[in-house]
């Protein structure tokens, strides 16, 4: 398409358009620009500003003439170029700034890149954080995707939370409730003064195939709980107090880091976590022999060689050929078989292997059997020092740096003798996460290199994302490394992080703080959002308290007495010192609440005990528990920090009727008179009675009522109001079912009202008041229209009979009507102005 085209074309886009009076302007291009360079040239030039600028920047100390003088003289030709010019034989100055510019760009460059890191990781963070707090924030307004699912563990599956299908809310609630059992075990064995295996009795609530079973297996072995489960004879014939588990490490890992204790328990660590990753790669051994037995070729030999030999079989050899890496010593790669029998923990066995092949052993590395045998032989997994600088020699001289090293051979050096710890991995031997750790764990020492807290800062250091990555089946494998290495409190907050492993976070730290392997923060450093904080020294620490109490509420209507249970478990940090005190009032302020939430399902008589009808008294699961809640050095305790807590809350919620039980069973008689008092007090001026909530309370008043007149407790102006005021509810009942003469004679029965138009009896009513309780006089203004409008509706009842015996009771009935005004106006300066006209319109109706 040429130009003219484009024009004809452009000039039929506005052909349509009405013809205007302007007219039409055809030049070239040329033209164009020589009108438009005119025009510039006309345009008067812009005020000059030049002058109040700089006066601005002299203010600010800036030469503006000499800045410009310096960017016009700039010449950025030589940005680059040497700062002495060199001369073309100037070879050696000639590298030397070629030297400084490649240090000067790698500079940049790892500057460069260094912010961008910066910022992904900070964008990394803000989101992960903002990410953790929502969830926590929704997690307190009750929006949980998975424990909230439970709220109801009694319903039918499927009526809780609908993200959640219904197979899995069904193995949840089967779980949890599993795991019940289990702590009610674990506290009658705190009871009794036993030990109780714990961790083993909740791995038989885990899938053996499952993340969290075998973490079970790494705190098993950490802690040395016995393998075998106790039978109810055996348990039942423990001697209490004999061998109980309960803070059996709280000593050395709460103490001082350095002490002696606290050394010997990190070794104790790693030892335990090394020995069950052994036992976890020879069951990898076993199946993989079992899952390929031709290739592994076995034969007849059950030895550990022989299935160690069998599984390199399968690992390493293919084709009529082994590994080129590996070295062959008597036809096999003897360096991978006893390394894989020390790594599966066989070190008996890797010794006799060494001894069988010891002179060919020899002909490579003459002394590394006697090594390996003072290896083994030390209890502490230590060669003496004249062994080590040997082995380190021969290790420095021609295997390290060596690039035909047999891998096995390298790392078996590394672990006898604990060589160049910081050269973490071994080509070949570190292949999975699982060897990478155990190798760590082989070479610590807890006297050089900072042994476990060492490791720790290293695996810190490396993160959650190092460990799991986004691979699915890997969810819970940060929590095993830092259980591991000793961060337990760490781990548990890892696997809180997992909606998934929620329930078994719980029970992991109750199976910490058993042995005392947790340490928990003061009210001061603790979060109410985040379970994981720091100490003031830096240690972390975990908010049990705040972990135990969002689980249970999941239950704690329906089911107290298993709520109770978790609670109880919050006063195994009782030893902590102030902080332990701490936890034991949180442990207390939690079973009141349970109580109070148990209240409103009718559970809460089994918790808190109650009285018979032949007024003995039964206690509840609490008092048989106060040992669990360090509430048994004093018998009034229970009642001074649960029973009138409880109560006192209870009326501040308006739950009279529970308030007084509590107040009942706390031995506080005039406070249950004075608060029933009060509550009947309240509900005289609702209609009805107060309904089935004022027939409960008026039943209640009833039976304390009873049960204090034969014990004689509790007497005085409250009782006697008590006894008035349930009077007036029933009179108002029976005015309302239609019975004023019943109303009538209950009414009288108070005593507070005059009965006959007698001044004198009248003014001795009006005296009387100064002895009734305080809730009398400001509900009398309610009791007058009562006692009014039941005369009404009495004389209502007889104006249409007029023989002599009803026109004698009509006047008594008005009788009655002007002695209850003019004792109204005696009063008058405690009631209203409304209830003193009533009155007075009541009577003239009364009369007419």
């Amino acid at each position: 398409m040429d130009l003219s085209t484009l024009l004809s074309e452009s000039q039929a886009l506005t052909a349509h358009l009405a013809p205007t009076d302007i007219p039409s302007i055809h030049l070239g291009l040329e033209q164009i620009e020589a009108q438009s360079r005119r025009l510039v040239s006309r345009q008067a030039a812009a005020p000059g500003d030049t002058g109040k600028a700089s006066y601005l920047l002299a203010q600010a100390q800036v030469d503006t003439g000499t800045l410009a003088n310096n960017i016009a003289a700039l010449n950025t030709a030589t940005t680059f170029a040497p700062l002495q010019p060199l001369h073309d034989t100037d070879v050696a100055g000639f590298l030397r700034h070629a030297h400084e510019q490649s240090i000067i760009s790698t500079i940049e460059e790892g500057r460069r890149e260094t912010l961008l890191e910066f910022k992904r990781v900070l964008d990394e963070r803000v989101r992960r954080d903002w990410e953790a707090r929502k969830r926590r924030i929704f997690e307190e307004l009750g929006e949980r995707t998975t424990l909230l699912a439970l709220e109801d563990r009694k319903r039918t599956p499927g009526q809780g939370n609908a993200r959640l299908r219904e197979g899995d809310v069904d193995k949840l609630q089967a779980r949890m409730m599993a795991y019940d059992s289990t702590i009610a075990s674990l506290n009658t064995s705190r009871l009794a003064g036993v030990a109780y295996p714990l961790i083993r009795n909740l791995m038989e609530h885990s899938d053996p195939a499952s993340m969290t079973y075998q973490t079970y297996q790494f705190l098993a072995s950490i802690v040395n709980e016995s393998p075998q489960l106790l039978s109810a004879e055996h348990f039942a014939a423990q001697v209490p107090g004999s061998s109980s588990a309960e803070r059996k490490y709280a000593r050395a890992y709460l103490g001082e880091p350095d002490a002696v204790e606290a050394v010997r328990l990190r070794a104790q660590i790693a030892e335990g976590a090394q020995r069950s990753l052994e036992a976890q790669y020879w069951d990898v051994i076993t199946r993989t022999i079992a899952a390929r037995p031709q290739q592994a070729a076995l034969g007849g030999d059950p030895s550990v060689a022989a299935h160690v030999k069998a599984y390199l079989n399968v690992k390493f050899y293919s084709q009529g050929s082994w590994e080129e890496r590996l070295e062959l010593i008597s036809g096999q790669p003897l360096w991978a078989k006893l390394f894989y029998l020390i790594r599966t923990g066989h070190l008996e066995e890797c010794l006799q292997e060494a001894l069988a092949h010891e002179k060919a052993i020899m002909v490579k590395e003459r002394n590394f059997v006697t090594y390996l045998k003072s290896w083994i032989s030390s209890s502490t997994r230590k060669l003496p020092r004249s062994e080590r600088n040997l082995l380190q020699a021969a290790y420095n001289s021609h295997i390290l740096h060596s690039p035909t090293t047999d891998p096995f051979k390298l790392a078996l050096f590394k672990v006898i003798g604990k060589l160049d710890p910081a050269r973490r991995a071994v080509p070949l031997v570190t292949s999975t996460t699982e060897d990478w750790l155990w190798f760590q764990l082989a070479m610590l020492d807890e006297e050089e290199n900072g042994g476990l807290r060492a490791l720790s800062e290293v695996l810190l250091g490396y993160g959650e994302r190092h460990f799991e990555g986004t691979t699915k089946g890997k969810k819970g494998m940060w929590a095993r490394v830092l259980l591991i290495c000793g961060q337990f409190e760490r781990a548990v907050a890892a696997l809180y992080e997992n909606p998934d492993l929620q329930v078994d976070s719980v029970h992991f730290a109750i199976a910490l703080a058993y042995y005392g392997l947790l340490r928990v923060p003061s009210k001061a450093e603790s979060s109410d959002v985040d379970i994981l904080s720091t100490t003031s020294s830096g240690q972390p620490a975990l908010n049990f308290a705040l972990l135990i109490s969002r689980y249970i509420r999941q239950f704690i209507r329906i089911e107290p007495q298993v709520a109770l249970q978790y609670v109880y478990c919050i006063c195994l940090s009782s030893d902590q010192g102030a902080i332990g005190k701490e936890q034991v009032e949180i442990a207390w302020e939690l079973t009141r609440r349970v109580i109070l939430m148990a209240e409103t399902g009718g559970g809460w008589v089994d918790l808190v005990g109650g009285y018979r009808a032949d007024g003995s008294r039964f206690t509840g699961v609490i008092e048989r528990d106060l040992k669990l809640l360090k509430l048994d050095s004093n018998p009034n305790d229970f009642a001074e920090h649960i029973l009138k807590r409880a109560a006192r809350q209870s009326e501040r919620e308006k739950r009279i009727n529970e308030a007084i039980r509590l107040y009942h069973l706390a031995g506080e008689h005039e406070t249950v008179v004075e608060c029933l008092a009060r509550a009947l007090g309240d509900q005289i001026s609702v209609p009805v009675g107060g309904g089935d909530e004022g027939e409960e309370l008026a039943n209640t008043a009833k039976e304390v009522l009873s049960h204090y007149e034969r014990t004689n407790r509790a007497s005085g102006k409250a009782r006697d109001a008590v006894v008035k005021l349930v009077r007036i509810r029933d009179a108002r009942v029976a005015k309302e079912q239609g019975l004023p003469d019943k109303a009538l004679e209950i009414m009288e029965s108070t005593g507070i009202f005059p009965a006959e138009n007698d001044n004198s009896l009248i003014n001795k009513k009006a005296q009387q008041l100064r002895d009734y309780d305080e809730v009398i006089i400001r509900n009398l203004q309610i009791f007058l229209p009562l006692q009014m409008d039941i005369l009404v509706e009495l004389r209502n009842r007889r104006r249409a009979i007029m023989d002599a015996t009803t026109q004698h009771a009509v006047k008594s009935l008005v009788d009655k009507a002007l002695a209850l005004q003019k004792f109204a106006t005696n009063i008058k300066y405690s009631m209203s102005p409304d209830v003193h006209t009533y009155l007075s319109r009541s009577v003239v109706d009364l009369m007419n």
